[in-house]
This record gives structure tokens, C-alpha cells and sequence, in this order.
């Protein structure tokens, strides 16, 4: 626990102007964000006496380690960085609220060709319009499926749309008139973006003067004595006012607003939202936070504003905003939801009459939250926290591991070796920290080898980088002999005395740049865990431990779960600690080895795959996707490539003499393919046919299917 004291900026040396401060931890971690009117008195808060403080704030000062800020011109700006700061750093110990990118939409694709109506999830993209957010994804599913009969619009996918278009056939939606089957050229591409626009104007409230047009062609229709088109349009119109009863009026004048509500304790708060267009409510979604430190109502529904429109433009932004209490000051907030819309927004709290009704309403649905919230939570934290204790207790740890490690080794009969480490912060999983590694140190098959050159590549990580940051004292340092220069891939790899490692998640880049000084995110390799855990026996644990102690590494705890008896083995121990069946902590490092089995298997058979859709053509240098393509579509296969003279390479378009020359040494060089076989038939498949198969479908040619092999994986 660090002493505020330790780091608190000396007297006058922090400016008397607005400004945004980060508080990072002892690994350069940011792990708060806040704005200030006045840099200089919002600071002084943190650094009274800690018995003060609230609890959640103190815990906060004596996790940091050093405190910086930025200057700015006006409050608006700080508004605005305070923002983008918390979404690229992420810090621990600010207001999140959860769930925020979990609520379905409905979605038209306007920026396609053929506009497609859909259910959308996570973040908006450009040129798509969107309605909602719905709670749940069957209501957006029952609007449309009415809506469809009077807009027949394209809902299907990408694939499903060439399919009909290169056959001829619509699907079953063209036959039955719930679309307008623009695959096959029913309606014009612009016949059928007007139906698009229409479906969206019903959509965005427009609906008096549609149902009032349809009405008045019925009635013609009905004059002219067209009987079956009447009722047509009658149902058309039965159809539309009954996804119009959806949507009840809540405000008779027809108002766009946003009303959000607050319901907080000393703890936690809930969020709701309701979106009002056309005063009909069209989507609902609901938030809860932590309350990190001594927070007003007002300040809660800034940050609620700062993530609800901090993406948005235009129309997006109503131009009313109705909450239970005003940010203060709410004139930055008020211009910044101004130039967010690009017209004035209105941000009140109503006072009477059928608006603070409503109100009334969403406050209801927050108090329902909190409560529903609570229930659940209090039996979540109460297990996890009784699992990391377990785990402490049988493990003999000073205090709960907080952060888990738990790596695993996965390969084919020795093939495509690789490795992973999923990581669980307080009991839950931490994805964005997730790592996967390559195996290149040695050839073939040895888990326990492999388990070390993970250990020791991971953990040398850790310390380049605790090094780069001084977090050692002068003689501390075991790495005195590397570079003290940013850490690439290939000075990574001299220190860990093997080739490059694949360090890949679904959210980060390659290494060499992400290694940056005073970043502030919690990615990579800076952060160590408390417990390690390995997925294996006794030989696992002991090669992870000796991976440790070469490091000098003695401060990590390390564990392994044996999957044949559930057995924790910890190291220098003959005898493995055994964990009863329903204790929690078991329960807990079972779901953590599981979830490394699990990614380390998804990436070895990724890789796999990759390997048996490789050519001979992936090894000549310089030489891409599209021309490899052209020059398959030539010759028709690899075979009669490599049989062929470098003039009649030369004459495919794009490829000149030297690029031909380069190719033909790489075939020549290259073993020709082992006979394939269809998985689909059984049947050995001709060179020249298996050839032009792998290159062209990129399908999977192997000696077996893949569902036989996979019970060898491991």
C-alpha cells in the first residue's frame, strides 16, 4: 500500500486552471481519470487526511503511485479529453458503466447497394441508420415481421443474396412477399432503396401521413371495385397500426428527448435510459456502475451523458435531454452535447405535467434495476470471493490471488505447437488480456519444455518492461546485459533464446508497437499476476518454477491442475493438495484451465488449418494474394505451373521476368503435394484436381478428416 505522500506534487506546483489528471499505479497502469475546473484544488482533495476520504477513494490514492495532469483551455476541452482518455486507458477505478454495448438495435444498411434490414449489436458504423436500442432481440423481430408486408425489404445475408442471384431463385421470403426479391430483379435497385427510406421514415415516427395515403388508396380501390387489392391495403394498414401499438404515445407532442434516471446508494447506481421519438418510446437500455469515490447525482448522469453521446453526431443526439439532477457546471456539458448534435440541446430537469410523469417512470425501471442487480450480484461476489480465499488458504498465499494466470500447451501429434495464457482478474475473465504463443524454441513434442519457454518468454517480458519503466532500484536489474532500448519482437527474442512469439488477442497489435513508455494501458506483459497456474501434473508445475526461479523471479506463486484426479500439484511437493468436490476454489481453477484449453486448442486448429491451405506460391517473396490468384486462374493448378517455362509465366498480366524467374526456382525447390483425399466421398483425389482445389476453394485437403483427427489433439 504506497503513502499518498510518497508522490503528491510539491506546493504550487500544480496549475490553478482547468485541466484532466490520470493517478497510474506502481506498473505505470492509469488507473483513474478526472477533470477539474481548477487542477490545483480538485487535487488537493486527494491528498488530505485518508480517514477522510471516502473508502473507496482511499483505496484508490494508496494504489496509485504518481499523479500527472494536462492543461487545457476550457472546460468543454477537459470534457472532451477526460473522455477519450477513459476509453483508452480504461481505468480501474472510474465510473463504467456496464452493459453499455450489449442492447440489440434495428438496423438498415443504407450504405449498401441493396439496403438490408437487421438486428445489430456493438459499435455503429457509418452510413447504417439505426432504431432502438431494444431490449430484447425477439421485439426488434416481431416489428419487423409486420413491417416487412408493407416495406419488403432485403433481410437476408450477403451469401444468401448471391445465391439467389446466381441461380435465379429468391428465397422463400420473395415467394410469400415479405421481400421484394431485388436478387432476382423483381424491383430496381432504386425502386427498392425508396422502400428502404420508406420502412425508415415509418420508423423514425412519420406514420399519420403513410397510414393516412394507404387509407385513401383503399378506398379508391374499393371505388373502383378492386376488391382484392382493398384488402390488401386494409391489412397492410392492420398491420402497420399494430406495430404501431408496440410503441404506445407518452407524449401527445410529439417529442424527440432522452429521459435518463438514477437509483443509487452509498455503493453502486443504476442507469436507465428512455428514447422518446415521434413521442412514442422507441428503446430502453439500463446501466450500473461502481461508485469509486464520493459522487453527486450530477456527476453520475455526466458521466451517463459522456457514454451515451460520446459517439454520436447529429440526430443521434435529441434535442432534449431530461435528467433527475444537472451536471455543475452544466454549461460545458450543455455546448458539448451542442456541437455533438450540431444544433442546440435542451438539458433540464422536468418539473410538471406528462414529461416529469414519464420520468417518474424511468426511475422506476432504475430502482427495479438496482434492486435485480444487487440480488444477483450479492451471491456472485460472495462466491468468488469464497473461491479466492480457498485458493489462498490451500495454496498458503499471503492474501488472495486478485489476478490468475493459467497457461496451457496444445499441438497435433507434435504439429503446430502453441501455447496459451488466459488471465481472470477478482474471479472474472480479463479477454482483453488474453495471449497465444507459437512454439519455436525446439521441434516436436514435449510439454514440459514447451511449459517453460512460455514461462520464461512471458515473465522476461515483464521484466524488460519493469526495467524500462525504473521500477528496479540501481543493482537490481537481472537483465544488466540487454539493451535499455524499447523492446522489439527481435530483441525480445534474443532474450528469450528463441524465435519470435505470435502475441495476438482480439483487441491488440504486434509487440514490437506496443511496448511504449508512459502508455498507461493495461496490456501486454507489465502486469504480473499473483498465481500461476499451469494445466498439468507435477512435471508441468516444476518447469514453470524453474522458468521462475532463472529469472529471479520469487514473489508469484505457482500452481497446477492435473486434469486425470482434479489434483493441485504446487511445486517441490511430492504430494498434491486435494481440493473437496464442491469447494468453489476448485471450481474456480477448473473454469480457468477449461478457458486455457479452450483458446489454446481454438488457435492450434487455426493454425492447422492455415497450414493445409498453404502453397508452394505463399514462400516466393514479394509475390501477393492477387497475383498468386491470376496466376492459378492461368494455369489452372500448381501442377502445370511448375511444369510450365518462365516466357509462359511472363505472360500472365502483372508478372515480369525476375518475379517469373523467382517463382520457378520456389517450385522447383518445392516437394510436390502427397495425394489428397475427399473427405466428402473417401475417394483419392487426382494431383491435377486436388491441386486446383486447394488453391481455388480453400478448403482443407488433408489424409483424414478433421473431425477423426481431433480426438489425437491435445
Amino acid at each position: 500500500m504506497a503513502d499518498p505522500s510518497s508522490y503528491r506534487p510539491k506546493p504550487g506546483q500544480i496549475p490553478d486552471s482547468p485541466g484532466v489528471y490520470r493517478f497510474r499505479d506502481e506498473h505505470r497502469r492509469v488507473i483513474y481519470v478526472g477533470k477539474a475546473k481548477s487542477l490545483r484544488q480538485r487535487l488537493a482533495n486527494y491528498f488530505q487526511d485518508l480517514a477522510g476520504l471516502h473508502p473507496r477513494t482511499r483505496t484508490m490514492v494508496t494504489t496509485a503511485a504518481s499523479v500527472e495532469w494536462t492543461v487545457v483551455s476550457t472546460e468543454v476541452e477537459a470534457l472532451q479529453l477526460e473522455y477519450s482518455w477513459i476509453k483508452e486507458y480504461d481505468p480501474r477505478f472510474n465510473v463504467k458503466y456496464r452493459d453499455d454495448k450489449s442492447y440489440p438495435y434495428l438496423a438498415v444498411t443504407m450504405n449498401e447497394e441493396y439496403p438490408r434490414v437487421q438486428v445489430m449489436r456493438g459499435h455503429k458504423k457509418k452510413g447504417v441508420r439505426y432504431f432502438g436500442p431494444y431490449a430484447h432481440a425477439w421485439a426488434i423481430r416481431d416489428t419487423v415481421d409486420l413491417l416487412l408486408r408493407v416495406f419488403p425489404v432485403r433481410t437476408c445475408s450477403a451469401g444468401v443474396f448471391k445465391n439467389a442471384r446466381r441461380t435465379g431463385r429468391p428465397c422463400l421470403l420473395g415467394y410469400i412477399g415479405k421481400c421484394s426479391a431485388p436478387c432476382v430483379d423483381r424491383v430496381s435497385a432504386e425502386e427498392h432503396r425508396e422502400l428502404a427510406e420508406e420502412f425508415c421514415d415509418f420508423m423514425t415516427g412519420r406514420t399519420g401521413t403513410y397510414l393516412r395515403r394507404l387509407e385513401k388508396q383503399m378506398m379508391e380501390a374499393a371505388d373502383e371495385m378492386e376488391y382484392e387489392r382493398a384488402a390488401r391495403l386494409r391489412d397492410d394498414i392492420e398491420a402497420l397500426k399494430k406495430a404501431m401499438e408496440k410503441n404506445a404515445v407518452v407524449l401527445a407532442d410529439a417529442t424527440d428527448a432522452d429521459l435518463i434516471a438514477v437509483a443509487e446508494d452509498e455503493l453502486e447506481a443504476a442507469v436507465q435510459i428512455f428514447h422518446v421519438r415521434g413521442g412514442r418510446v422507441r428503446g430502453q437500455r439500463g446501466w450500473v456502475t461502481d461508485k469509486v469515490e464520493e459522487i453527486t447525482t450530477g456527476a453520475l448522469v455526466e458521466h451517463a451523458l459522456q457514454q451515451l453521446y460520446g459517439e454520436e453526431t447529429g440526430d443521434a443526439v435529441p434535442k432534449e435531454v431530461l435528467v433527475p439532477a444537472l451536471p455543475d457546471p452544466v454549461e460545458p456539458v450543455q455546448e458539448w452535447l451542442t456541437g455533438r448534435r450540431g444544433a442546440g440541446v435542451s438539458l433540464r430537469i422536468p418539473q410538471r405535467g406528462d414529461k416529469r410523469a414519464l420520468m417518474e417512470t424511468v426511475e422506476r425501471n432504475a430502482q427495479q434495476a438496482l434492486v435485480l442487480h444487487k440480488t444477483k450480484r450479492a451471491s456472485d461476489l460472495t462466491t468468488r470471493s469464497r473461491a479466492l480465499e480457498e485458493i489462498a488458504d490451500a495454496l498458503d498465499l499471503d492474501s488472495a490471488p486478485l489476478r490468475i494466470e493459467c497457461y496451457d500447451i496444445s499441438h497435433l501429434q507434435g504439429d503446430d505447437v502453441v501455447a496459451s495464457m488466459v488471465v481472470f482478474e477478482d474471479g472474472l475473465q480479463r479477454k482483453s488480456e488474453y495471449r497465444r504463443f507459437q512454439i519455436k524454441g525446439f521441434e516436436g513434442q514435449d510439454d514440459v519444455r514447451s511449459m517453460h519457454e512460455v514461462i520464461t518468454r512471458r515473465f522476461k517480458r515483464y521484466l524488460a518492461e519493469k526495467e524500462k519503466t525504473g521500477e528496479w532500484a540501481d543493482g537490481e536489474n537481472t537483465l544488466a546485459d540487454t539493451s535499455s532500448a524499447p523492446l522489439t519482437d527481435a530483441s525480445s527474442d534474443a532474450l528469450a533464446g528463441t524465435s519470435s512469439d505470435l502475441l495476438t488477442d482480439t483487441s491488440s497489435a504486434p509487440l514490437a508497437n506496443g511496448l511504449k513508455d508512459d502508455d498507461g494501458r493495461p496490456k501486454r506483459f507489465a502486469y504480473p499476476p499473483q498465481l500461476v497456474v499451469v494445466d498439468g501434473g507435477q512435471p508441468q508445475v516444476a518447469a514453470a518454477q524453474r522458468a521462475l526461479d532463472e529469472l529471479g523471479i520469487d514473489d508469484i506463486a505457482v500452481c497446477g491442475l492435473a486434469k486425470r484426479l482434479e489434483e493441485v500439484w504446487v511445486p517441490g511437493e511430492d504430494d498434491p493438495v486435494v481440493l473437496p468436490r464442491t469447494s468453489e476454489g476448485l471450481y474456480l481453477l477448473q473454469r480457468v484451465r477449461d478457458e486455457a484449453h479452450r483458446f489454446a486448442i481454438t488457435y492450434q486448429r487455426t493454425k492447422r488449418a492455415k497450414r493445409f491451405r498453404s502453397s508452394p506460391l505463399d514462400d516466393v517473396p514479394g509475390l501477393g494474394e492477387t497475383r498468386k490468384q491470376a496466376l492459378i486462374k492461368h494455369f489452372g493448378s500448381v501442377k502445370r505451373l511448375r511444369s510450365a517455362t518462365i516466357d509462359q509465366i511472363c505472360e500472365v498480366p502483372g508478372i515480369g521476368r525476375k518475379t517469373a524467374e523467382t517463382i520457378a526456382v520456389a517450385l522447383a525447390q518445392a516437394a510436390p503435394a502427397a495425394p489428397a483425399v475427399n473427405t466428402a466421398t473417401g475417394e483419392i483425389m487426382e494431383d491435377e484436381e486436388s491441386d486446383t482445389t486447394a488453391e481455388t476453394s480453400g478448403e482443407p485437403v488433408s489424409a483424414g478428416a478433421p473431425d477423426e483427427r481431433r480426438g489425437q489433439e491435445r
